[in-house]
């Protein structure tokens, strides 16, 4: 594409007259809207995929809005998608405030950040045409141009992995907010233009900082925008505009911030000092990049989880390199030479910079990456079709439009379901272990075991020393009740990474059921000395050494899990059973009673409260505890032998004798009902109520 060299440095709107009235204006807002909602209707039921699980089904800084703080603090150091992403994760607060887990409302707000983009980018290109530097060339069909790129940027299928796959929303959002930066730049330039507009500028670019590291970019680009299209040199833009500029890279500062918190490596995952060199890393980015730009101009095959690769020869890099070099270098001549044309290179390379060169430990390639480098792709590609074939490349663009759309519904129903969408990266990636894994977990999740087993079968086959493979397998051969194959897998997994917690916990859990308690207990022991706010394997361990009358030992734990999480009935219902067994009752009430408090409809706990309670005199309190627990569990023979032994002991022999008759239909063998029963005939005393 050709594009005009430097117009002189003005900075006041063409002189070309502009048919873009404010009807037609609205009316390709609508085009855009209408096409985006076409593309994506049949998204709003594809369920939570990926990292969503992390960053949604078990992230509790989402659970409530208010205070704001809460869902603004997100985990720091955790690797968690939205870590370091105060904003996107009080957006994720507010679909979860709107409708839970429910997945239509976290859609929804997708496709409004996804369709705010478009619409900004609309009106960012528009104004750009309409730029002293291009007005000559594209100032007369500035909207139509403008309307052609936003809508297949819009549609464009490789945008669906940044609207449909939900946790994304950090790249469509952080997009919108880089769009609208710039947009709020081109309008403060304008004659006249209020300073309201570079409040705007300033403040979505600190709001993009909050959103996502891409956007450290942003005061970059705005600058050479400026020098591009407005100012005409570096230092006549800084000179103009040096406070604004200034402020907009004083939104580095939080960013840093926001960034350190996570341990300047987004918690182990991506950044220097991650068990990755930049030597192993920066050489798979010419194969990333090549495979941006093939997408971007024939969107197929699109791939949820592209396989881990690392470049082990040179040679491998020529082939990719040969086309990523030369758009680079006539990126870099362009931005004197055209610096039209060499702004669009410079947005795409400079967007993509940030995931390009800081090495990743998982993702060479991501499609949402190209999210807003897209745009840059697709501006050149019209602009250039037009300037061949002029008003008839219209057509050629609402056909492409229509072409872009379908495909993207098409990409749409890989998301209904995640077997569906591994399924569909298997058969695209057959050799990544990762997908293979993913798939086997989803099937997990269906109920479809056996075919699960194959596929952590197949990703160990890929990788021997995939340890996410071999733990899926083990949880699987658990599930199947195939516990000695489980405790093999554990065992077999804990040789290779001795300091999984996990592991570690889910082996004593197995060898628990197999009656192997010393252990069990051991790998309790090993899980919480790793990791001590594993609060499940605290209350498995308190529980085994309650049973083996290790009494003091189990209260240690009980009381341990509850300083991590004060508000579990079942801590407190155990720790009250505990304290019973050393016969301090007293405490045992206020652990019942605390734990009746968060979960009032606990059928166990009204139970052992009403035993303990009559052991302590409180007869009539005592009973209605009983008939709550019954009202519960009706089901529960012990639960009328108990009452039946606390009515026997009050005189009420026929209430006893109802309750006794009612537990031995229930369960034929209750020693206790029989004997209660027995004591009633012969007319003796009854003995102690028994937990």
């Amino acid at each position: 594409m050709s594009v005009p060299g430097h117009a002189p440095a003005i900075a006041h709107a063409s002189n070309v007259r502009d048919d873009s009235g404010i009807v037609t204006l609205y009316l390709s807002a609508l085009v855009i809207v209408l096409a985006g909602l076409v593309a994506y209707h049949n998204s709003f039921s594809c369920p939570f995929v990926f990292d969503d699980q992390q960053s949604i089904l078990e992230n509790p800084t989402i659970r409530h809005l208010w205070p704001v703080g809460d869902a603004l603090s997100t985990p720091p150091d955790t690797g968690y998608t939205v870590s370091g992403r105060p904003l996107a994760n009080l957006t994720l607060a507010l679909n979860y405030a709107l409708s839970g887990t429910g997945v239509w409302s976290y859609h929804l707000l997708n496709l409004v950040i996804h369709l705010g983009a478009g619409l900004t980018l609309f009106g960012v290109v528009r104004r750009t045409l309409r730029q002293p530097l291009l007005r000559a060339r594209f100032g007369q069909p500035a909207w139509p141009l403008a309307l052609a790129i936003a809508l297949l940027w819009t549609v464009h299928p490789l945008q669906t992995e940044a609207v449909t796959y939900v946790v994304q929303r950090v790249e469509s959002l952080m997009g919108l907010l880089y769009l609208l930066t710039l947009y709020g730049f081109i309008r403060s330039t304008q004659p006249s233009a209020r300073r309201a507009w570079q409040v705007f500028t300033v403040a979505t670019c600190l709001l993009g900082m909050a959103t996502k590291e891409v956007m450290a970019t942003a005061p970059i680009l705005v600058l050479l925008y400026d020098r591009t299209f407005v100012a005409g040199s570096f230092l006549e833009a800084w000179r103009r505009r040096r406070w604004l500029h200034g402020a907009l890279a004083l939104t580095w500062l939080p960013l840093a911030w926001l960034v350190a918190r996570t341990g300047w490596n987004r918690g182990g995952t991506s950044g220097f000092g991650v068990g990755v060199t930049p030597w192993a890393y920066w050489p798979t980015q010419f194969q990333a990049v090549a495979r941006y730009l093939w997408l971007s101009l024939w969107p197929h095959p699109l791939v949820l989880d592209y396989e881990t690769f690392w470049v082990h020869r040179a040679l491998a890099v020529v082939p990719y390199a040969l086309i990523v070099v030369p758009v680079a270098a006539a990126t870099c001549v362009a931005l004197r030479r055209s610096p039209g044309a060499g702004y669009l290179g410079a947005w795409f390379f400079a967007i993509l910079a940030p995931t390009s060169f800081m090495p990743g430990t998982i993702q060479m390639i991501v499609e949402h990456r190209m999210y807003l480098p897209l745009a840059a792709v697709v501006t050149a590609g019209v602009l250039g079709v037009h300037a061949l074939i002029g008003r008839r490349s219209m057509l050629l663009f609402g056909l492409l439009a229509v072409a872009f759309g379908w495909l993207t519904m098409q990409r749409n129903l890989d998301y209904r379901s995640g077997i569906i969408l591994w399924q569909d990266t298997v058969h695209k990636c057959p050799s990544n272990p990762r997908a293979h894994v993913n798939l086997g977990k989803a099937l997990l999740e269906s109920g479809f075991s056996s075919l699960a087993l194959d596929q952590y079968r197949e990703a160990l086959r890929l990788d021997p020393d995939n340890v996410v493979a071999r733990f899926n397998l083990a949880n699987a051969f658990s599930r199947e009740g195939r516990l000695e194959d489980a405790s093999e897998t554990y065992e077999a997994l804990l040789r290779l990474r001795p300091d999984f917690a996990n592991a570690h916990f889910y082996f004593a859990e197995a060898l628990e059921h197999l009656g192997r308690l010393a252990e069990a207990a051991h790998h309790y022991e090993a899980s919480i000395s790793l990791d001590p706010e594993l609060i499940d394997a605290r209350c498995n361990l308190g529980n085994l050494l309650l049973s083996s009358g290790r009494v003091p030992e189990a209260i240690a734990q009980y009381e341990a899990a509850l300083k991590l999480a004060p508000r579990s009935s079942r801590l407190h219902y155990n720790l009250g059973n505990a304290l019973v067994t050393v016969s301090r009752l007293p405490d045992a009430v206020h652990e019942y009673e605390t734990a009746l408090r968060d979960q009032p409809d606990y059928a166990a706990a009204h139970a052992n409260l009403a035993n303990t309670l009559f052991q302590l005199g409180s007869a009539q309190e005592a009973l209605a505890h009983f008939k709550e627990a019954l009202r519960l569990e009706p089901g529960a023979a012990d639960s009328h032998a108990n009452f039946g032994m606390a009515l026997l002991q009050l005189n009420r022999i026929e209430d006893a004798k109802e309750q006794f008759e009612a537990a031995l239909r229930l369960d034929p063998r209750n020693e206790q009902a029989r004997d209660g029963l027995n004591r009633i005939t012969a007319g003796s005393s009854t003995p102690p109520i028994n937990r």
